[in-house]
């Protein structure tokens, strides 16, 4: 936070007018990040101090705290900067107070900005600004201003047509960087201004793009993905870009306001000089200014909707107490397989070829049916990349030709290779090759989503949109943050988590979560919270964040196995010796001297310690026979799985080489703004409607039965 107490009291009241929080829980807030504190720990274990926020809020509060510091800091520096180049007025002072944005205060900055040298400043060095100033207040006739302008022709000027010119470069400046009229011109282009593309020489008529050329479209109302797609067709040259406004509306609010009232007849000079600032500097700086809130728009919106996304895929349930078998199928090089334990740890390995072109059934048969006797398989992940339905055929044929009753459901394979040739995979698995570690990857995401995602990175795991176009800083932070909620949201076992699932526990990091790998191989599995301490690097302040999110499931000490962090631990010992179900929380708060949302989640965790909040949803569902798209028929009634969410609708995993496609539109009878209010990531939609089928494309259409 700045020192200076002014800006502090400034950004605490900005604050408070920005979010739903109390002054009292801002202060709080922000003395606990100051202090080093992270958002889970925050979250769920200083919920007094914030009004028991939750990690969302406090996520969205950091950026707005983050956003308003930048906006008064910035204040601070342009109030310095013009007080140092021009008089600081109270006008100025008051116009810089009340800006809300950045581009608001950079408005009111401008003027005062050194220059490049621009045909304005050349002429003022020439000495035409007071030519100009004489000229603007137009009240000279025509031929007594040219009379005045040839007392200029001098100090370089060469003509009295060139100081008139120059005259109006001057005004022409001077109305581009009036903070007034760009705030103007740039509500005006975002309310009413159109965007218009167009196509080049090189745009497929066939191709992606196809139903963007020769668009029209009002900017308040274009959807954030369609312009990220737009502006890609722009990068790759297939279409141009123009925003346009109504320019003879402006041009007369330039005569109606800028031109002075009973103005002589070189009011005409004058309204040639302020039509070339708007169309030679004003004009393309704020469509360059559109553009950029446009693109942060569609960025926000973008990574929210990943972030959302990622969230919901990482608190998928594990699918618990099943010996599984991986299968990331193929054509030519065979369908690998991978089996795994009720722990997900790896056992057995074959590779088999049922698919074309090879079609050896009966081979596959006799190794499938050999691993499900020797490790008493109870169910198949089998990948939905290249060759996942003749795949999914291979198991239907075993299930009705041999009566084994099999079930196997289909799992998204995007990350799969990313982490079978990456350095994690190859340190847990360094003798395997990288085609059975994907196999083993695909059957890790049903029996442990969350513990197999960590070690890849979310770019990769197919649940976004546009997301090579957005701001990848800011991706990358919200999908970090998303990451580290949920991770602190569920809990670790600490004797069993991996490295990449120990670096987003609160308060550790990779470098602590080395550590406690090393101490682990070292010393053996962990008694106790209290043993953390012994870590090397792992000091009272990292212990303090990431205690609570640590769960040891073999202790002797309950208290160990739950959620309740270490300094509640004397508090919970007395509120086990109690009849929990006739508690008043209230007068026992008092009591312990604890505060009462604190008292709530100890009684909660000692109800079901290590609860995981994940068993409350629905696990990913099995089948056993298959689907061809063939067969499918418009009206048909079948059921899905959600597999990715975008702004405009839902991809949603139906047994075929491709997903089909719930557009926003058939998802409710009522208006929706976005299809995560009804729908989420790894969802079960029991009965869906076929709308559409396109079987040259491999394309089917859905909608929702409501």
């Amino acid at each position: 936070m700045p020192q200076n107490n002014t800006t502090s009291n400034n950004l605490i009241n900005t604050l408070s007018s920005n979010t739903k929080l109390a002054k009292e829980h801002i202060k709080n807030i922000l003395k606990l990040l100051d202090d080093g504190a992270t958002i889970p720990f925050i979250a769920r274990y200083r919920k007094e101090l914030t009004g028991s926020a939750s990690d969302e809020v406090l996520r969205e509060f950091e950026a707005i705290y983050q956003m308003t510091q930048a906006l008064l800091l910035r204040k601070e520096e342009i109030s310095r900067l013009i007080g140092e180049r021009a008089t600081l007025t109270q006008t100025l002072i008051h116009s810089i107070d009340e800006a809300q944005t950045l581009s608001v205060l950079e408005d009111i900055y401008r003027p005062y900005k050194e220059k490049k040298s621009t045909r304005a400043t050349e002429a003022v060095k020439k000495g035409l600004t007071p030519l100009a100033n004489t000229l603007s207040l137009a009240k000279l006739s025509l031929s007594a201003f040219e009379h005045e302008a040839k007392k200029f022709v001098k100090n370089g000027v060469k003509s009295t047509e060139e100081a008139i010119i120059g005259a109006q470069d001057i005004l022409a400046e001077r109305y581009a960087d009036n903070h007034r009229e760009r705030e103007a011109i740039r509500n005006t282009m975002l309310r009413h201004g159109l965007i218009v593309t167009k196509p080049t020489k090189n745009f497929q008529s066939n191709g992606t793009y196809k139903n963007l050329a020769n668009e029209s479209q009002k900017i308040a109302y274009i959807p954030s993905h369609r312009y990220l797609a737009i502006m890609r067709a722009v990068k790759e040259k297939e279409l141009t870009i123009k925003i346009t406004i109504d320019m003879q509306r402006v041009e007369e609010n330039i005569k109606q306001y800028k031109i002075p009232r009973n103005a002589s007849s070189s009011k005409e000079l004058l309204f040639a000089a302020y039509k070339d600032g708007l169309k030679r500097l004003l004009l393309p700086s704020i469509e360059r200014e559109v553009h950029k809130q446009l693109k942060e728009k569609a960025d926000s919106i973008a990574i929210n909707t990943f972030g959302k996304n990622l969230s919901q895929l990482l608190m998928t349930p594990p699918v618990s107490k099943k010996i599984l078998l991986g299968v990331d199928p193929a054509f030519v090089s065979g369908c690998k397989l991978a089996v795994i334990d009720a722990n997900a740890h790896y056992l057995d390995s074959a590779v088999i070829y049922p698919t074309p072109p090879k079609k050896a059934y009966e081979a596959s048969k006799k190794e499938v049916l050999k691993l499900i006797k020797k490790y008493h398989i109870q169910g198949v992940a089998i990948g939905n990349g290249t060759g996942s339905q003749e795949t999914q055929e291979f198991f239907a044929t075993l299930n009705a030709k041999e009566g084994i009753n099999i079930s196997y459901t289909v799992v998204s394979e995007a990350g799969a290779s990313v982490y079978s040739a990456s350095k994690i995979a190859q340190e847990e698995y360094p003798k395997l090759d990288v085609t059975i570690r994907g196999a083993i990857s695909i059957a890790q995401r049903v029996r442990d989503p969350l513990a197999t995602f960590v070690k890849i990175d979310p770019k990769s795991l197919g649940i976004g949109q546009y997301q090579h176009d957005v701001n990848q800083k800011l991706l990358q932070k919200r999908l970090d943050d998303v990451t580290e909620d949920i991770v602190n949201r569920i809990g670790v076992d600490i004797n069993s988590a991996s490295f990449s699932l120990l670096s987003h526990v609160a308060g550790i990091g990779e470098r602590i979560a080395k550590n406690i790998i090393d101490y682990r191989k070292e010393h053996g599995d962990f008694k106790k919270k209290s043993e953390l301490l012994l870590v090397k690097g792992l000091g009272k302040k990292a212990y303090e964040q990431a205690a609570g999110f640590i769960r040891i499931k073999d202790a002797k000490n309950p208290l160990d196995i739950s959620g309740i962090h270490p300094e509640s631990f004397e508090v919970a010992s007395r509120v086990q010796k109690l009849n929990i179900q006739t508690i008043n929380i209230p007068t026992l708060a008092k009591e312990l001297h604890v505060g009462e949302a604190t008292l709530k989640d100890i009684i909660q965790e000692l109800k079901k310690p290590g609860f995981d909040p994940r068993k409350e949803l629905v696990e990913i569902p099995f089948q056993n026979g298959m689907r061809d798209i063939s067969r499918l028929q418009e009206g048909s009634i079948i059921s899905g799985v959600v597999r990715n969410i975008t702004d405009f609708g839902a991809f949603v995993d139906i047994g075929l080489k491709n997903d089909g496609m719930i557009h926003i539109s058939k998802m409710s009878t009522k208006r929706i703004s976005h299809p995560l209010e009804i729908l989420s990531i790894n969802q079960y939609l029991p009965q869906i409607q076929v709308l559409s089928v396109d079987t040259d494309k491999n394309k089917v259409g859905l909608g929702l039965i409501y």
